[in-house]
């Protein structure tokens, strides 16, 4: 039998019974779809966090207060105990180091700000000049805090896009005063729309000099110094650096905790890599499920369809043009079911992008072939038990049976 002899035959066995073929085929299908969501799912975590920390800026080395007590970086550890707090003056020390291009010291809480008669809650931010740098922030209007001296500053304020939309409406918010807490501040510029990023909203973010922050939450502590290394290659030797400095201001106790930006995006890498692993496999499941449900169906139309076998058999047909025959079928069906899933599958991973644009839910090309690959292989694996059934029938006993 040649092969477009047992593409039709395939094709007109599939087109007789059109429920049974139409439920192969969506089960086939809701299989393939599941590994496409799941894996965008999947990949998408993972990208949107490896977005999320490189939007905080690049090469950069954050300072905890506390020692960890545990290898490498772990999120649970973002949360430590220390004996000894970080200061303005450790986060000037650290300019010194070689490797190190820029410092940011990081005071925050929270407080009210107030201008018109009109109030709301903010989140405070005491840093310095070169935070903007650091953290890769883009002004829409006016300016960022001058330089100067950490340990004073000027009463003034850079506030985020939504606090300035809130709080002034269609006014101009440059040159007004503000009141923060007890304090009045002068608003030298706004931030532009970012939004969230790592558990902080730089639209709802007020700005102000890292000593005026500590006054106003009465702390001479600080929450984090960002450190940003003067390139790749430095992170490293900058890390090293902090870490010796820190310890000698402290007197020989290493009790901070130094991570770089490169472990962290490595270990939520290998993370949320091994999660959509996870639930690929997970979904790989209902493959197997679908490639049963083939077996199951095959063989039943392998019993309907023995008189038909039987007079292939006696046409001339061999055993393994009869084989070869059922396993097109099997094929052909799980193909068009893997089709099927797939385009379904893009279909929600679309929707998931549609109903929250700032997730990148795009299915990776490896679980897409894998998906279409294991949903071909297990229809034919599945298909091989009926199609050596069929092909054992005796042509004789078979055409009785009509």
């Amino acid at each position: 039998m040649r092969t477009p002899d047992l593409i039709r035959f395939a094709r007109d066995a599939a087109a007789g019974s059109p429920l049974r073929t139409g439920l192969l085929i969506l089960a086939m299908a809701i299989g393939v779809a599941a590994v496409v969501v799941l894996t965008a799912l999947g990949d998408g975590a993972r990208r949107y966090v490896v977005h999320e920390f490189s939007s905080i800026g690049t090469n950069l080395v954050i300072v905890l207060p506390g020692r960890s007590q545990t290898g490498g970086f772990n999120p649970g550890n973002a949360v430590t105990s220390t004996p000894r707090d970080l200061t303005i003056e450790d986060a000037a020390a650290l300019q010194r180091a070689h490797a190190v291009r820029r410092v940011a010291p990081l005071a925050v809480g929270s407080s009210e700000i107030s201008v018109g008669g009109r109030l709301r809650e903010v989140t405070v931010a005491g840093t310095t000049s070169q935070f903007i740098e650091v953290r890769y922030l883009v002004l829409a209007q006016g300016r960022f805090l001058a330089p100067g001296d950490w340990r004073r500053g000027a009463n003034e304020v850079v506030i985020g896009a939504k606090i300035r939309n809130e709080m002034f409406g269609g006014e101009p918010a440059l040159g007004r005063l503000v009141r923060i807490g007890d304090r009045r501040f002068r608003v030298v510029g706004v931030l532009a729309a970012s939004g969230q990023g790592l558990g902080m909203n730089t639209d709802e973010l007020a700005i102000v000099p890292v000593s005026l922050a500590q006054a106003m939450f009465n702390s001479n502590t600080l929450f984090r110094i960002l450190v940003e290394a003067r390139g790749r290659e430095a992170i490293e030797p900058a890390k090293a650096q902090v870490e010796e400095i820190i310890k000698l201001r402290h007197d020989g106790e290493e009790d901070v905790t130094v991570i770089t930006q490169d472990a962290v995006l490595a270990t939520f890498d290998r993370l949320l890599g091994a999660l959509t692993l996870g639930v690929a496999g997970i979904a790989a499941i209902s493959l197997a499920v679908a490639g049963i449900l083939v077996m199951n169906v095959m063989l039943v139309s392998v019993t309907q369809r023995t008189a038909e076998i039987g007079l292939l058999k006696a046409l001339g047909a061999t055993g393994g043009t009869i084989r070869t025959a059922f396993l097109a079928e099997a094929g052909m069906l799980s193909l068009a079911g893997a089709l099927l899933g797939y385009a379904l599958g893009h279909a929600g991973a679309a929707l998931i992008r549609h109903l929250y644009p700032l997730f990148p839910a795009w299915p990776p090309v490896w679980a897409v072939i894998a998906g279409l690959g294991t949903a071909l292989l297990t229809g034919l694996v599945f298909g091989v038990l009926p199609a050596r059934h069929a092909a054992r029938l005796d042509p004789v006993q078979a055409l009785a049976k009509r």
